[in-house]
């Protein structure tokens, strides 16, 4: 993975081979990015998405593998008990130019994956909601 700041604004390259999202906090936690946003677009050939059952209150995941391409990367960045917490969403198309998306557990790159990290000034947190079963923004 490199990097380049502009102002408040990131450039991140994300290498083949890099799982994303552990890409992106290892970034984070280096350059104390507490707050902010992300965008990006880029490629994978395994990756896990999920999807929150608001009924059950659980994730349902599923593993994907095949060359993807990443039309949409978008998330935020926030904190949860003092650590860095990524909430990221993904859209993917496949080799049919199929689209299929849903919450960002893992991807790893088989190509690029270009994303721009937007800092905000400040800091949010997160907590436990049990009603709504997710980690939400405490505002």
């Amino acid at each position: 993975m490199t990097y380049k700041r502009f102002g408040n604004t990131y450039v991140v390259s994300i290498e083949k081979g890099e799982e994303i999202v552990e890409s992106l906090k290892r970034f984070c936690e280096a350059e104390n990015i507490k707050l902010g946003y992300i965008t990006g677009i880029g490629a994978s050939n395994k990756l896990v998405i999920g999807i929150f059952d608001t009924t059950e209150k659980v994730y349902r995941s599923t593993a994907i593998t095949g060359e993807h391409e990443i039309t949409s990367l978008t998330g935020n960045v926030t904190t949860m008990n003092g650590e860095t917490y990524l909430h990221i969403h993904a859209t993917l198309a496949n080799s049919e130019f199929e689209a299929i998306g849903g919450h960002l557990n893992s991807a790893v790159v088989s190509g690029v994956c270009e994303v721009f990290v937007q800092k905000v000034e400040g800091e949010v947190d997160r907590e436990f909601d049990q009603d709504v079963g997710l980690n939400v923004l405490k505002l």
